[in-house]
């Protein structure tokens, strides 16, 4: 199995200093692997798209501007 070095700020690796019953090696091998099959399932829902970098920023400016109406009015009517 291939080996990885990690740089870590020095507040967090004080915190897995003091805790050496946890074996770190394997909270970073979960974390990896939950991400990387974030990554699979994107490239998955990705593959086949058209998009561009541009159009998908658009959408997301247009989703975003939708949730920002949808909660502000959501709050001026709480405060009714």
């Amino acid at each position: 199995m291939p080996n990885v070095t990690l740089t870590i700020p020095e507040e967090l690796h004080a915190i897995v200093k003091k805790h050496n019953e946890v074996s770190w090696s394997e909270v970073a091998r979960r974390a990896m692997w939950d991400y990387a099959k974030k990554l699979e399932l994107l490239d998955k829902l990705t593959g086949k798209s058209t998009l561009t970098a541009n159009d998908v920023e658009i959408i997301d400016k247009r989703i975003k501007a939708g949730m920002y109406e949808r909660y502000r009015n959501a709050v001026r009517n709480r405060h009714k």
